[in-house]
């Protein structure tokens, strides 16, 4: 017999009640509170030293050596010097150095044993200018050190191993997103749950991350060490968009997606080729990333730190004077940078976000240009459509990008939507091979 419609309800109700009230539960969300006070200072270190080795590599040595911005060759021994570090990681250490940036961030958590390996790999290889973020390597983190706080303890069974696993991750991110909130929408989104099993998830993740946030932002403000994170301190004048942005915003955000999952596929193409004798092909691949970092910085005289690394500064850059690149500078950036993300993708070790909205925000800027098409407005939707590529995730990419553009979200936020779902849709359509980002966290560890 077929309960009443009103009984389901209420039995997810009662069943959410007694999770929350049971002492095992309550216990949970205290260990996740202590839990994002040593995630969130293990990544302020991690971050801050990886801020510090990147500024030395790309601004110190070279003014060090005579040049005022580094040449247009200084990719191609940075990069080198990257995958002969990064082989070894590849092939001896556990883990492999962290998980595939093609991948996404789905995946199971990086446990105890593989994390010296995913730190050595981000520490060693991110700051010669490995066209990755740090978003990938920090979760990695998080879920490492939440894995062997579990370790220490009795009594944990697997799911709350895995719900803690999940929480350190999302406080690690969260670092690194400016907070909890966008955070915890990309895991709300990613998780592919409901009802009472998402709050069951969502309190320990929001508890660990916003501890993390507190403590990170107040050792930013003390130690006044530089962190990078995902930020956009200026912007362009604020403006509404009108019928011409949207005209050729949403084509605009289809071309992005078309051009970030073509990135993804030779990030795919790439793993298949590095398959076989992964050291060698480890190097060449690095190699590969130094002489598109190069050709950029030939092409357009500019500084090659602009197609290298993570693309954080020159988001914020090009956010703040988005007429100091011509069309044609752009272009290239798109080019030689989108060229050097995809072969990352497949075979260096890092985040793959980062680098794929500093793409959607220079696509856009360049197309600004057309008739009716305003800088702000392209700004807004490249960031959110390109995020929406990568991650799988449309809510999550429109709120990451409602949160970096601030004061003129409101204004911008149909078209941040509209792109988002967009870019999505075209995403899902041009991708062949099936497989998408959007995994549920995992129920293990890779210990």
């Amino acid at each position: 017999m077929t309960a009443p419609a009103d009984a389901v309800p209420e039995r997810a109700e009662q069943s959410l009640r007694q999770t929350l009230l049971s002492p095992g539960y309550r216990r949970l969300l205290l260990l996740c509170v202590l839990l994002g006070v040593p995630v969130s200072l293990a990544c302020f270190f991690f971050v801050g030293f990886q801020h510090e080795l990147q500024h030395w590599v790309w601004t110190s040595l070279p003014e060090a050596v005579g040049y005022d911005t580094p040449p247009w060759w200084w990719p191609l021994p940075a990069l080198v010097l990257a995958g002969l570090v990064l082989a070894p990681i590849v092939t001896r250490m556990p883990g492999g150095g962290g998980h595939l940036p093609v991948d996404g961030l789905g995946g199971a958590p990086v446990g105890p044993r593989a994390l010296p390996g995913a730190v050595l790999a981000a520490l060693a290889t991110l700051p010669l200018g490995v066209v990755l973020g740090p978003e990938a390597p920090l979760m990695a983190v998080g879920s490492g050190l939440a894995l062997l706080a579990v370790r220490r303890r009795t009594g944990v069974d697997q799911r709350a191993s895995a719900i803690l696993a999940t929480a350190g991750s999302t406080a690690a991110i969260s670092t690194i997103l400016g907070g909890p909130i966008a955070a915890a929408v990309l895991l709300i989104e990613g998780a592919g749950l409901a009802g009472t099993q998402l709050v069951a998830l969502l309190l320990p993740c929001l508890l660990a991350s916003a501890t993390g946030a507190l403590v990170f932002t107040g050792f930013g403000q003390w130690t006044g060490l530089k962190i990078g994170a995902l930020s956009l301190p200026d912007l362009p004048p604020q403006a509404g968009p009108d019928a011409g942005d949207f005209l050729w915003g949403l084509p605009t955000a289809a071309l992005i997606a078309v051009l970030v999952t073509l990135a993804r596929a030779l990030g795919r193409r790439t793993v298949t080729w590095t398959r076989h004798r992964t050291a060698a092909r480890t190097v060449a691949c690095a190699t590969a990333v130094g002489v598109c970092v190069a050709a950029y910085a030939l092409i357009t005289g500019r500084n090659p730190a602009e197609a290298a690394l993570s693309g954080q500064a020159t988001l914020a850059q090009l956010a703040a004077h988005p007429h100091a690149w011509s069309v044609g500078a752009l272009v290239a950036l798109v080019a030689c940078k989108g060229l050097a993300w995809g072969i990352a993708l497949g075979s260096l070790r890092g985040g793959p976000i980062f680098p794929s909205v500093l793409l959607g925000a220079a696509t856009a800027l360049a197309c600004s240009g057309l008739p009716g098409f305003g800088t702000t407005p392209a700004l807004a939707l490249g960031i959110s459509a390109a995020a929406a590529a990568v991650t799988g995730l449309p809510l999550g990419s429109a709120v990451l990008a409602v949160l970096l553009m601030g004061r003129d979200a409101h204004d911008q936020m149909p078209l941040i939507v509209m792109a988002s779902v967009v870019s999505f849709v075209v995403a899902q359509l041009v991708r062949r091979d099936g497989a998408g980002t959007r995994k549920a966290p995992a129920t293990g560890a890779e210990r």
